[in-house]
């Protein structure tokens, strides 16, 4: 029996995939499976994917025909995946040995339904330990107690799927599968669904997870159009929020922080193609206006001056047509 699946998307990485596999290497088991997943890559990763597929115990290597993005690579993945616990690594970054069976020894002790984990950032040569926002470590609880407060940092902020490890039981219920076809904030929708409708997680101090920063290929480097599916994450994270029988509590979180990163990219807005950031603008405008007014004015009331005045200038703007194509 399979006990641990890791799912990994690869798209373009050829410089950084071998790295990536040698951390899965030093991170093999028996009874571990590694589903390297190419999302139809144009450069020489899918032959390190096919040399790996023979070379590394445990992998399976499966190719798209067409590229998805990470969402719908990820599930690829997850349908694929015969382990009793799931977990994700991204084609570009890397591990440190011996790290996931740790991670299994965590959760097998805490009996719940997903663990979350902090992990090193590195960008270049600095390294920053991020750490799950969330105080109480080792110890079960419920994921929708640890959604709120609305104006702090929590769980749901922390939203990197190989930050942790999950019960095949929540594929099961269909809580891990992401929206098919995001190119951008793939996890938003996904820890918020994580949070609101599974039953028990736990925070652990564990570091494993390498995160490398500032990668060209990145979307979180490219200002292109698919950037804007923020806002396609972000309007599922509200809609299924306001059905939710908490919705009164949990709103106000999810707005602000939708909020939050509408302004966070108003405020980078130079890194877009021109055309894009007409569209981010005019999109945006939109989103704001589509939110729960109510609870979008008590949000911005919270919110610092410079933060809450962009939103309110922005929320004034006159309805435009997006112009780009998404």
């Amino acid at each position: 029996m399979v006990k641990l699946s890791v799912i990994v998307p690869f798209y373009n990485v050829q410089q950084y995939a071998p790295d990536t596999l040698k951390s899965l290497r030093a991170n093999a088991r028996a009874d571990f499976e590694f589903i390297l997943v190419d999302d139809c890559s144009r450069d020489e990763t899918p032959d390190i994917l096919a040399r790996a597929e023979r070379e590394l115990p445990g992998a399976v290597y499966v190719r798209h025909e067409k590229n998805g993005g990470l969402a719908t690579a990820r599930n690829t993945g997850i349908d694929r995946a015969r382990g009793e616990y799931l977990t994700f690594l991204d084609g570009d970054d890397w591990l440190a040995p011996g790290y996931f069976p740790q991670l299994l020894d965590a959760i097998e002790e805490l009996g719940c339904d997903f663990v979350r984990t902090d992990h090193v950032q590195c960008t270049a040569r600095a390294r920053t330990i991020h750490r799950v926002p969330h105080g109480r470590r080792g110890v079960v609880m419920s994921p929708r107690d640890a959604i709120l407060p609305a104006d702090r940092s929590t769980s749901v902020d922390y939203a990197y799927a190989w930050a942790g490890i999950y019960h095949r039981r929540l594929v099961d219920r269909g809580l891990l599968h992401f929206t098919d076809g995001l190119r951008t904030a793939e996890d938003r929708p996904w820890i918020w669904k994580l949070h609101r409708e599974a039953e028990s997680f736990a925070a652990v101090s564990l570091l494993g997870v390498f995160y490398r920063r500032g990668v060209a290929s990145s979307l979180t480097q490219i200002g292109d159009v698919r950037q804007l599916d923020f806002i396609r994450a972000f309007d599922q994270v509200i809609e299924e929020t306001a059905r939710d029988r908490d919705a009164a509590r949990l709103l106000p979180k999810a707005v602000r922080t939708y909020g939050a990163i509408i302004s966070h990219h108003l405020g980078s807005i130079e890194r877009f193609e021109p055309a894009v950031a007409r569209k981010l603008k005019s999109m945006s405008a939109v989103a704001l206006r589509r939110m729960p007014q109510e609870v979008l004015d008590e949000a911005l009331d919270s919110m610092d001056v410079q933060r809450a005045t962009r939103l309110r200038r922005l929320r004034r703007r006159p309805a435009a047509g997006t112009g780009v194509a998404a």
